[in-house]
Parts: C-alpha cells; sequence; structure tokens
C-alpha cells in the first residue's frame, strides 16, 4: 500500500505535536518496517527544512530532511504535476499539488488532519487515526 504523508502528519511527529503525534509516529513506524509504502511531497522536504530550521535550528533542519529521504520515496513536482494541480478544481493551490504528485507516484491514500482541504481528490484522503483503523481490517 502506497500512502502519501501530507506536510502536517509530519510535523505532528517531529514537532510533537499533541493530540496528534502519537498517530503519526505510529505510521511512520509503519514505513520504517515496511508495512506500507511511504511517499511524500517534494514540496514537504522543502516546507520540513523551512519550519524545522525556524525551530530547531539549520543543522537539526537538515538532520530531519536526510531522515525523511532516507524512509520516504519523494513525490516529484514538475510541469505535469503542477499542469494537473492547476486542472484540478482544488481551492487551495498547495493541496492541489500535494494530491496531483500523489497521483503521479501512484499513491492509493493520502494522509492529512485536513481531510476537507481535499474534497475534491481523486483517491481516498483519510485522517491518521482512520489510515490506523484501515490497515487493522486488512
Amino acid at each position: 500500500m502506497n500512502v502519501l504523508f501530507d506536510t502536517n502528519v509530519i510535523l505532528d511527529v517531529l514537532l510533537d505535536r499533541e493530540p496528534f503525534a502519537d498517530d503519526a509516529a505510529l505510521l511512520l513506524a509503519m514505513v520504517e518496517r515496511s508495512e506500507i509504502k511511504g511517499s511524500i511531497c517534494a514540496t514537504t522536504v522543502t516546507t520540513i527544512h523551512y519550519l524545522a530550521a525556524k525551530v530547531l535550528g539549520t543543522q537539526a533542519a537538515m538532520g530531519h530532511v536526510r531522515s525523511l529521504l532516507a524512509l520516504f520515496v519523494v513525490a516529484p513536482v514538475n510541469r505535469v504535476v503542477l499542469e494537473s494541480a492547476l486542472a484540478s478544481g482544488f481551492a487551495d493551490f498547495e493541496d492541489a499539488v500535494v494530491h496531483a504528485s500523489a497521483r503521479h507516484v501512484g499513491a492509493e491514500y493520502i494522509v492529512t488532519r485536513n481531510v476537507p482541504d481535499f474534497k475534491n481528490a481523486a483517491l481516498p484522503v483519510l485522517t491518521p487515526s482512520e489510515l490506523i483503523m484501515h490497515m487493522a481490517c486488512l
């Protein structure tokens, strides 16, 4: 199962944001154990670095980026993805890019805490807790 992780789920773990961090950390552990294939949008990497550097410093941010690159497949953001995002009908362009990159990399699900932002999605969009419950039923 290929799951694209939205930026907010990754940040929940890195910044230990309660009450969301536990479910997000469980999903990252499942990626680490190869129970699911984890993907992230290329823009997530740059956003994580930017935010982590502000909070934790540049060296820590670089360490987090290295960890993400070791753990996840990076869904590209190229002209095809950007054009798909523009044509998607999403209200938010950033979410449209995440969705288009998920489709481009063959993700079967998007996991996010902002499910309503993906109401026009062409693939299932679940919260971390919903994905955990879904995995338990497989």
